[in-house]
């Protein structure tokens, strides 16, 4: 197997037609037709990804966040982005990164969170359409402080934020990651309740102002979930390659 083939099958997962046009997803860095035995599934990739997969014995990173998100004019160790890039490159490892594609991919980023968050009759909050960014379902009636307890024991939270629209819990949105300025799109679907992450404290005044509940669960709590999905679908999809899961962490802490 090589990296190519890997890469052919992620993009049946989730098709490069599904990412934002700002992003960068895809085949990164590496050579696409290197052997691959071994691979690494993070949801970010900087050095110590990188660290990690050499000992290891990979030889492709797969990636929900992209080492590359703008062209860099170096490839150095002078700032964080190129020094991880540099690693990638001195250790000869391959990086496939998918990320909007994934977010808005059936089966993908959201479609794991509102899974992970037990919902029933889950949908696609664009209209007619069966791929896109937010999810939308329906949850067991509750209060907003027992539904952000569950969340955060759910998706293992070391802690979260939340305002309180004035509503029970009986439909809520997802939108893993950074989706807070679809706020809007969430209280117009109908929704009593969206958890995301990266919320700003504007943001949870207007969640206030237009009777919607607002969690921020945290980016990679709402995110990281998908690996487990990945890793899933390469190991049956090939079986004779070793997948295995970064120790990768979040880097945010809390007191």
């Amino acid at each position: 197997m090589t990296v190519q083939t890997v890469l052919d099958y992620l993009f049946t997962l989730a098709p490069i037609a599904y990412k934002e046009d700002w992003d960068n997803v895809g085949f990164l860095v590496g050579r696409k037709d290197a052997r691959v035995t071994r691979i690494l599934v993070s949801l970010d990739a900087d050095a110590a990804v990188a660290e990690e997969a050499a000992a290891l014995g990979c030889q492709l990173v797969v990636t929900h966040h992209p080492l590359i998100f703008r062209a860099p004019k170096h490839v150095t160790d002078a700032d964080p982005m190129t020094e991880a890039l540099l690693s990638y490159l001195e250790k000869g490892l391959a990086v496939i990164s998918m990320h909007t594609n994934l977010d808005c991919a059936p089966g993908g980023v959201n479609d794991v969170l509102a899974e992970k968050l037990g919902f029933h009759n889950v949908e696609v909050l664009e209209d007619g359409e069966t791929a896109g960014l937010l999810r939308a379902g329906e949850v067991e009636p509750a209060e907003l402080s027992a539904f952000a307890a569950f969340v955060k024991e759910a998706l293992d939270c070391p802690g979260l934020r939340f305002a309180d629209g004035g509503k029970p819990v009986r439909r809520v949105a997802v939108g893993g990651g950074g989706c807070a300025g679809y706020l809007a799109v969430a209280a117009a679907a109908g929704c009593d309740t969206f958890v995301t992450a990266d919320v700003k404290y504007h943001e949870f005044q207007e969640a206030q102002t237009r009777g919607i509940n607002l969690i921020d669960a945290g980016h990679f709590e709402t995110e990281n979930p998908v690996c487990e999905m990945l890793i899933e679908k390469l190991r049956a999809r090939f079986p004779e390659i070793k997948v295995l899961r970064s120790a990768h962490a979040d880097c945010i802490r809390f007191l």
